[in-house]
């Protein structure tokens, strides 16, 4: 069968790969808020922007606090928003898959896999109108910031919980504080020397405030690696949702089904692809595999030598599955 890894390896082609994981910022030594606050308020910031239709104000309800001990605030902002996702995890469970002794901190791309190993969607964001989108929603989000400065970083992560447009307040769980609160200029000011990164750890049915496709089904794609197949069906499911003629939600589904021994449904997301796509022989040679494996010949051998006829930069693939369906007859 076509992996479907090669499909979303062509579509990052076209997308310049719009979400680079492999970023080194590391994250080390927990400062207190009071002790960056104390020597670095002098710093030029901004305010949070006002969001259009947003809320003046919002706070999340749900998301535990586990006190970052010194090294470890990757683990315990990951077990945060893992555990308000509804997944029963403590940071000590994640230290093994996100902290690194060499480094003393934890990696971006190590928080990122980890929340895929455990089926959930890491959705990257980037921006206060995303943070504020996202908050307001019901959405924690972590963040990376700098708690010293620019020539001798700090890296540290947090969760962000809630805001407060009035008050010109953010509010945090970050290091050994629950709820603390911080002006937003100040939190602006640190955030931005990470260039605004933050993170969503969603369940896949469930999608983003302010979704994009091709982001969602890049990191959908993103379960797939981690073997996550029931996850990653539900999350094709949950694009194809919002955008049902999406060829590769159509595709991933069938995948996702197909690994999951569900033959009738694969070949019915195959089928829904070569309706988006007629003229791609990607979908009509995983459908002639599946319709094959489901003893249906005669059906597996047109949509073979359909693919066939298409041709392609993967004929040689779909040559060989025609071939292996004549063999079987």
């Amino acid at each position: 069968m076509y992996s479907h890894s090669s499909t979303i390896n062509a579509k990052r082609t076209i997308l310049h790969r719009l979400f680079q994981a492999g970023s080194r910022m590391i994250v080390g030594l927990l400062l207190a808020f009071p002790v960056f606050l104390s020597s670095c308020a002098f710093l030029p910031s901004g305010p949070l922007p006002q969001e259009p239709n947003g809320p003046p104000r919002a706070m999340i309800d749900g998301v535990p606090f586990f006190p970052q001990d010194e090294f470890q605030c990757g683990p315990a902002a990951l077990a945060m928003v893992l555990n308000w996702s509804g997944l029963a995890v403590q940071p000590s469970d994640l230290t093994p898959e996100v902290y690194s002794p060499e480094l003393k901190g934890s990696l971006q791309s190590s928080l990122i896999g980890s929340s895929r190993r455990h089926g959930r969607v890491a959705y990257p964001i980037a921006g206060s109108e995303a943070l504020l989108a996202e908050l307001s929603a019901g959405h924690p989000v972590v963040v990376l910031v700098n708690l010293s400065f620019n020539w001798y970083p700090k890296w540290h992560y947090a969760v962000v919980i809630g805001y407060d447009q009035h008050a010109g307040a953010v509010i945090l769980n970050s290091g050994l504080t629950a709820g603390e609160i911080l002006s937003s200029r100040i939190f602006m000011n640190i955030w931005k020397r990470s260039e605004f990164w933050g993170l969503l750890v969603l369940p896949p049915d469930q999608l983003p405030a302010n979704v994009e496709e091709l982001s969602w089904l890049t990191a959908v794609a993103g379960l797939e690696k981690t073997g996550q197949w029931q996850a990653a069906e539900t999350g094709y499911a949950t694009a194809l949702k919002r955008w049902h003629d999406s060829f590769i939600a159509w595709m991933g589904l069938g995948n996702s089904r197909y690994r999951l021994h569900d033959l009738a449904g694969a070949a019915e997301a195959f089928h829904q692809a070569t309706r988006r796509q007629p003229d791609n022989g990607m979908a009509f040679n995983n459908l002639a595999q599946v319709l094959s494996e489901q003893g249906l010949r005669k059906e597996a051998m047109v949509a073979a030598q359909r693919a066939v006829e298409l041709d392609g930069p993967f004929i040689d693939t779909f040559r060989q599955t025609l071939t292996e369906i004549r063999q079987k007859q």
